[in-house]
């Protein structure tokens, strides 16, 4: 079978390229179980263009045909990859920098795009400096982003300098500080081709990543666009000004914003897959395949599927079910309490945690997005509390 080079791993991408009749190659930072018995090599660092390079070189892949990545980590190795195997997608590394530094996109983008002020940080910066510029209250995070890991609201003097011991070394260019935005979030998912929005959906964060990073259960679910036709016209703007000033490829993209009482601020977007199980509820939601579309722009094909509407008859969204905080909590008991489209959940001690924290997940849905948004804070309420 044609060999599709993967930069890290995930099981639904997986899933998909075999039933493409596409035989993965995995570069992995950090192996794990799921890995056995798959090709893959290891590096030490999955950001090391050079070493991803020596990697498939070490290889010897003859029958190549793509490179993909599953992850922020890997969207420029693959377009280097691309760039140096002449494979087919985005060979654009001066461009992808733009997607992955937080300070390099909100640096780039009109003065009238609201989004946070952001600087880089390093330990030499003054707290007080940062407070006169960014606020009482801050957010201090990898430049490139890290999901909500090693990102902290700092406040005082010694929560600055916590936020700052995850991060080794003395690089000018590694952490932002950026101002507070306490707004809910909601993000964008779709495709970009063309220098156009081609498709796209908008989904609401149940609470902020951040806390979920920190002990709460991360959930989300697809909003109705015939109850936020405002919020969907914002979006969509919104979407095209960011895209288009920052030259994205033809891409699966992921853009994240705030919701405001002036309208929506941007957060931030990239050039990859949607994370957690979003491209689950979009292909339930709208019959659209991300995972597919992924696949067509590494080959080289360009967007062929059909793209459906917005206005489906049922609406989805997901759970990373964690441990609850206290007692315990089995399969049965949630499915005793509340009716899933699909739900997965360990209760034995030793099973590994997942990003978030979770050991399970679970999707649900109704035709009501109030409905739906009702059943997943219950089934946060109940997952939390055991």
């Amino acid at each position: 079978m044609p060999t599709m080079i993967v930069i890290g791993y995930r099981d639904d991408l997986d899933r998909a390229l075999r039933r493409r009749g596409l035989d993965p190659f995995y570069i992995v930072q950090q192996p794990t179980s799921s890995l056995s018995g798959l090709d893959c090599v290891r590096v030490a660092d999955i950001e090391n263009a050079q070493e991803i390079l020596r990697a498939v070189l070490f290889a010897r892949l003859h029958d190549a045909v793509g490179v993909l990545t599953v992850h922020e980590m890997g969207v420029f190795g693959a377009a280097f990859l691309r760039q140096q195997l002449n494979l087919p997608g985005n060979t654009d590394t001066r461009t992808v920098p733009y997607f992955r530094d937080k300070y390099l996109q909100k640096s780039r983008l009109p003065a009238d795009i609201a989004r946070a002020r952001c600087r880089y940080v390093s330990r030499d910066t003054a707290f007080g400096d940062l407070v006169d510029d960014l606020g009482d209250t801050f957010v201090v995070k990898p430049a490139t982003g890290a999901g909500s890991l090693r990102t902290s609201v700092v406040r005082s003097p010694e929560e600055f300098g916590r936020a700052l011991e995850p991060f080794p070394g003395d690089s000018d260019v590694a952490v932002v500080a950026e101002s507070f935005n306490a707004g809910p979030e909601v993000y964008v998912d779709g495709i970009w081709e063309n220098g156009d929005l081609r498709w796209s959906s908008m989904t609401r964060y149940h609470d902020s990543p951040l806390r979920a990073a920190h002990g709460g259960v991360l959930a989300a679910h697809i909003l109705d666009e015939r109850r936020h036709e405002g919020l969907f016209s914002q979006a969509e703007t919104l979407t095209r000004r960011v895209l288009g000033h920052l030259d994205a490829p033809a891409c699966v993209f992921h853009l994240e914003a705030f919701v405001q009482e002036s309208g929506l601020a941007f957060g931030e977007c990239a050039i990859r897959l949607p994370g957690a199980l979003s491209p689950q509820i979009n292909q339930l939601t709208f019959g659209v395949d991300l995972f597919d579309v992924e696949i067509d722009l590494a080959l080289g094909k360009g967007v062929t599927h059909t793209l459906g509407d917005r206005t489906p008859d049922r609406f989805h969204g997901y759970l990373l079910l964690r441990r609850p905080k206290r007692g315990r909590l089995t399969q049965e008991d949630f499915e005793r309490s509340f009716l899933f489209d699909e739900i997965e959940y360990s209760s034995a001690p030793d099973t590994p945690l997942g990003p978030y924290g979770k050991v399970g997940h679970a999707i649900v849905s109704d035709h009501d997005e109030l409905k739906l948004r009702q059943t997943i804070e219950e089934i946060v309420q109940f997952n939390e509390g055991g």
